[in-house]
């Protein structure tokens, strides 16, 4: 997330920084998208093994893995939504209406980066404990039998 392209000095070079940063939150947003589909995606996997699970600590642990995916579908619509608006608040600025002072966008630019961060952070570590998880439920559960046959 780090190149925020937050330094300027003259109107031109200030243009093209808002220029920058309209990009950058453009991809922030294209990113979400992507992740928005692979949660639907791993909420889906997870749905389609559950009718297969027998075992109560099985159906323990993927009842928290369904939590904490719907909890990061919510951050990733928010997160969405908030990137969307700050599109806006951007393109205010490149046409010369910001409405809020420069150092208030900083500050919510600098939050908006942080909350991205750590939503990235979140959905790789909700990602690799689907799939571990999956893995687990599968041999315990010895699905893989009944899949193959």
């Amino acid at each position: 997330m780090g190149n925020s392209g937050l330094t300027s000095n003259t109107s031109e070079e200030r243009k093209t920084n808002w220029q920058e940063l309209y990009i950058l939150v453009k991809h922030w947003r294209s990113d979400l998208e992507f992740y928005k589909d692979d949660i639907r995606f791993l909420q889906q996997l997870i749905e389609k093994y559950l009718i297969w699970i027998t075992k109560k600590e099985n159906l323990d642990r993927v009842a928290g893995i369904r939590k904490k995916e719907h909890d990061l579908a919510i951050s990733c619509y928010e997160l969405h939504q908030n990137t969307t608006d700050h599109l806006g608040v951007i393109a205010d600025f490149l046409e010369g209406k910001g409405r809020i002072s420069e150092s208030e966008f900083l500050s919510r630019h600098g939050k908006l980066e942080t909350s991205m961060s750590d939503f990235v952070k979140d959905f790789r570590e909700s990602r690799k404990e689907v799939f571990k998880v999956t893995e687990y439920v599968m041999d315990s559960e010895e699905l893989q039998n009944i899949l193959d046959s």
